[in-house]
């Protein structure tokens, strides 16, 4: 079985130390770290708290998967401020919280920071074209921090955002990264299958793009709703036999973000029904 960790995102009613006991008591081998007020938010999350976090994490046989930075709760909302905003104290913000988020990943030997596509654009008045061009121009203010870091900035096609789908991301990385190796995706299996895409050929088809995996099942409906694996169709089997094909070595992270009540029963629910497979 490859080895699994679990996002703390599904931990906000707990502190991380709570996380990382629970995860590791379950049997994972990695734990994701919100970037965001709950848990590892980088102003807030002192060097003391660091060190306090780096020795939890030894002693329990964990390792950071990955940096999610998608969200920015202390300054607005799941997407809010995104990196198309038109005002530019708010972009500040959401460059500088990625560029917080790269250097917390090296300093916890973490190679990836995933982050949000842009944003959502319905509202914003752009078309399509202005909106990537704006992403673009805010993840290329960000890569000299990358490349300091040694970070992987990993972009999460997400269902209603400026890109959805592999093929949308590609397109993406082909008009503004397309010789920058530090730009790539955060495969999240539940989100292409939201929007149509077969996550299995997804990963068969361009292995090099893949940064770090997310997976969470979903329903038959295609509706972006995160489910426990095996409470959902996503075809698990599949994904991970993709996976070995194309030598994948890096994290795969469980992400029920949605489960804040019942957090650590569902990582094990969502560890059993994996290790099923």
């Amino acid at each position: 079985m490859r080895p699994l960790a679990f996002s703390s995102n599904a931990f906000k009613k707990n502190t991380l130390v709570e996380a990382i006991d629970a995860l590791a008591d379950i049997g994972y081998a990695g734990v994701e770290l919100m970037a965001d007020l709950h848990h590892a938010w980088p102003p807030s999350f002192d060097a003391g708290q660091r060190a306090a976090i780096k020795r939890l994490l030894q002693d329990r046989g964990l390792v950071v998967s990955n940096v999610n930075a998608f969200t920015c709760f202390v300054h607005g909302d799941t997407y809010h401020p995104t990196f198309i905003t038109d005002d530019p104290a708010k972009l500040k913000i959401r460059v500088d919280h990625t560029k917080a988020s790269l250097e917390l990943a090296a300093e916890f030997d973490c190679r990836t920071v995933s982050i949000q596509p842009g944003g959502p654009v319905i509202g914003t008045g752009l078309t399509y074209e202005a909106a990537a061009e704006r992403f673009a121009e805010a993840l290329h203010d960000c890569l000299p921090t990358a490349r300091k870091a040694g970070v992987t900035i990993a972009v999460e096609p997400e269902p209603g955002l400026l890109i959805q789908s592999a093929e949308e991301y590609l397109a993406f990385k082909e008009m503004y990264f397309a010789d920058e190796p530090l730009v790539r995706m955060n495969c999240d299996i539940g989100h292409l299958f939201c929007v149509g895409d077969d996550p299995a050929t997804v990963i068969r088809t361009m292995p090099e793009q893949i940064a770090h995996v997310h997976i969470e099942d979903i329903g038959e409906d295609h509706v972006h709703q995160h489910l426990t694996p095996g409470q959902g169709v996503i075809d698990f089997a599949a994904v991970f036999a993709a996976l070995d094909a194309i030598n994948y070595g890096g994290w795969v992270t469980v992400e029920l973000y949605p489960f804040v009540t019942t957090a650590a029963g569902t990582a094990k629910a969502a560890w059993d029904a994996l290790h099923a497979i």
